[in-house]
């Protein structure tokens, strides 16, 4: 199925805590979004991939998304094989989407990073028509990053403030990663408040940079091209 955006994370909710407020905003608006996690959250210290499967479902019915799959990457090792190449390039070539986000290419979190460029990769081959697989080869009008642990300066910013409560209602079918409960449940960096804190302090900042309430950073390779100097113009 084609669809206009596709966002790529490299474990459930990650493509949420990043870019939870624009893809509610961009299917509120009649859009196709998608969401392709790369793993399952296999080596999460709370919860299971079944259960993170079934909240990452919740959480795509929260946001409106059209579709959502796994491609199976291993959890911590998304190392840039010939094998994993060749996945996400099958998922690009078969769902033609229009734009793709894909994480900032520095993140703490090594799976994050080694993603980033992976995935650049695979966007690259998946327009070289010798790059031979059973789909045409497709190249997205767009490539974009966000932004998941840390942040940099964005090329520009989505307003997600009408949209900003889809995005904590998303957040909050995690529970397994969030607010984890049971004798087996350990602390993380994810079950401190101040996790949750740091994804909402970051989006109020862009915000507040663009004069709104909560914002979604994007960063781009190339420029940004406006018609002229006055704001109210596109």
């Amino acid at each position: 199925m084609a669809v206009d955006l596709l966002v790529f994370g490299p474990h459930p909710d990650d493509a949420e805590i990043g870019l939870g407020g624009t893809m509610a905003r961009h299917a509120a608006d009649g859009r196709s979004v998608a969401v392709c996690d790369l793993s399952a959250g296999e080596l999460g210290s709370n919860g299971t991939p079944a259960v993170r499967r079934r909240e990452a479902d919740a959480a795509a019915r929260v946001l409106g998304l059209a579709w959502r799959e796994t491609l199976g990457w291993p959890d911590g090792a998304m190392a840039a094989t010939p094998e994993l190449v060749r996945s996400a390039v099958e998922c690009v070539r078969r769902h033609q989407p229009r734009t793709v986000a894909i994480p900032y290419w520095y993140d703490r979190h090594p799976d994050h990073a080694t993603a980033s460029a992976t995935l650049s990769d695979a966007l690259f081959k998946s327009g070289l028509r010798r790059f031979e697989t059973d789909a045409a080869p497709w190249r997205p009008d767009w490539v974009c990053w966000y932004f998941i642990n840390d942040h940099a300066a964005p090329s520009f910013v989505i307003d997600v403030s009408a949209h900003y409560a889809r995005k904590r209602e998303a957040l909050a079918c995690y529970a397994s990663q969030f607010t984890p409960e049971g004798a087996d449940a350990v602390a993380t960096r994810l079950t401190a408040p101040s996790f949750r804190q740091l994804v909402e302090s970051r989006d109020a900042q862009f915000g507040a940079h663009a004069g709104v309430a909560f914002a979604e950073g994007i960063v781009v390779r190339e420029p940004v091209v406006r018609r002229s100097l006055l704001r109210s113009e596109p």
